[in-house]
């Protein structure tokens, strides 16, 4: 026992070593946090090589209708409304001077656009629009929405509508919300708020993971029997001692993986909150800091100490799933490309729990989707979204931790019958028939 022992703890060893002991592993993971800090920190990184987020583009406003004053206003107000404050994205001015000179002072000058506003007896307003190059889309609808919502103020002024009646159609309504349980509301806040910021965090890494698990055990299987190495290795230790190996090996190596990209994230963030950056991704880590206290204080963090560590527990087990899978069909393939055909419906399945997870919100607790959340593979992802969502309660989180066990027992009792006979299989003729035939014995 002893002996076998040290041969699985040695083989283990070998192939996580191989794994991280490599030049492909410290390129890879300097070129992750590279990327991920530069992510957190891209507004600073752009102001830093010439881009300013504060500059705004000039407006100058050739108008003989007296518009202007109604048009910097829509400006003004619209960009107020999607930035949080005047002027981000515009300085708008008026321009007396002829079109002609203008467009020169816009060769001169690629930050500013023009307004030409002229009468228009059938449109009210007859515009044209002068840039150097392309605007883009975000800053060309602001402006469509700006110059229409002029036009339509200028054609109730002229239908001698008064002010006050003007100010009342203008006015927005006010929906006075009526809820009844204030504990609920700052519950549905907080959790609405994990699903749209915090959640994702934790299920595209998952997601990455495991696509990225299955890919490399299928590699490592197939290169020892590409090479014949398999032969070697098989005439030392049980093939049940090399399956198990490349499985510990393959969630270890995920693991160390997913907590260095956490890693990098928290790097990015803590950059990012030493620079001061804004715009774009305002304030980042502060905001999260307040989601996380908002949380904090209401009795959502009573659920807190069971949800983490249970979606800890079922990711884990389903990696194990993900992995078994993965070292089973490996093992009766001949090459990349027959356990590139195999492990397309595990791709499959790992896609649907991902968009899934993504829609809990949509589904409203239904019957279909909280069946869906017991599935073994699908349910790491989907069955914590349900949770937080309050779609399904702990009761059902623990029947999906107990059914991926189950589901994790049959692949290593059923997978390990397969896995003897596929690793000394070297032909690709026939592998389902091959599978089913090692299952019967």
């Amino acid at each position: 026992m002893s002996h076998l022992k040290n041969k699985l703890e040695y083989l283990t060893k070998v192939s996580l070593d191989r794994k991280l002991k490599t030049k492909w592993f410290l390129i890879a993971n300097i070129v992750l946090a590279l990327i991920i800090v530069a992510v957190t920190n891209i507004d600073s990184i752009i102001q830093l090589f010439g881009g300013d987020f504060d500059n705004a583009t000039k407006v100058y406003v050739i108008d003989e209708t007296g518009s202007y004053d109604l048009l910097k206003n829509q400006i003004e107000s619209i960009t107020t409304s999607i930035y949080g404050k005047e002027n981000v994205s515009f300085e708008v001015s008026k321009y007396d001077k002829t079109e002609e000179q203008v467009k020169k002072e816009i060769e001169k000058d690629n930050n500013i656009v023009a307004f030409i506003i002229k009468p228009d007896t059938q449109n009210v307003l007859n515009v044209s629009l002068i840039s150097e190059a392309y605007i883009d889309t975000i800053s060309m609808q602001i402006l469509e929405q700006a110059i229409n919502a002029t036009k339509v103020q200028i054609a109730i002024q002229n239908s001698n509508i008064s002010e006050e009646e003007l100010n009342k159609i203008y006015s927005g309504v006010t929906i006075n919300r009526i809820i009844l349980d204030e504990t609920k509301k700052s519950e549905d806040e907080n959790m609405e708020t994990i699903m749209s910021t915090v959640f994702p965090i934790v299920i595209l890494p998952f997601f990455m993971l495991t696509i990225f698990l299955v890919q490399m055990i299928g590699a490592e299987v197939n290169d020892e029997k590409t090479t014949r190495g398999m032969e070697i290795i098989i005439s030392n230790v049980s093939p049940k001692t090399h399956f198990f190996s490349k499985i510990i090996a393959g969630n270890l190596f995920v693991i160390i993986q997913g907590v260095l990209l956490f890693c990098y994230a928290g790097l990015g963030l803590f950059i990012r909150k030493i620079l001061g950056s804004g715009n774009i991704i305002d304030g980042l880590g502060t905001n999260i800091s307040g989601v996380i206290n908002g949380i904090l204080t209401t009795e959502f963090v009573s659920k807190l100490i069971y949800i983490i560590p249970l979606t800890l527990l079922l990711m884990l087990i389903t990696f194990l799933a993900y992995s078994l899978l993965a070292g089973i069909l490996a093992s009766m393939t001949t090459n990349a490309e027959d356990f590139g055909q195999l492990q397309t419906p595990i791709m499959i399945i790992s896609l649907i729990g991902y968009y899934l997870a993504m829609m809990a919100g949509v589904f409203k607790g239904a019957l279909f989707i909280r069946i869906l959340s017991y599935v073994p593979l699908i349910s790491a992802i989907l069955a914590p979204s349900l949770l937080v969502l309050g779609q399904i309660g702990v009761i059902d989180i623990i029947v999906s931790i107990i059914i991926t066990l189950i589901f994790n027992y049959l692949l290593i009792k059923y997978g390990l019958k397969i896995y003897k006979v596929g690793i000394l299989n070297y032909s690709s003729k026939d592998l389902w028939k091959k599978m089913f035939k090692a299952l019967k014995n």
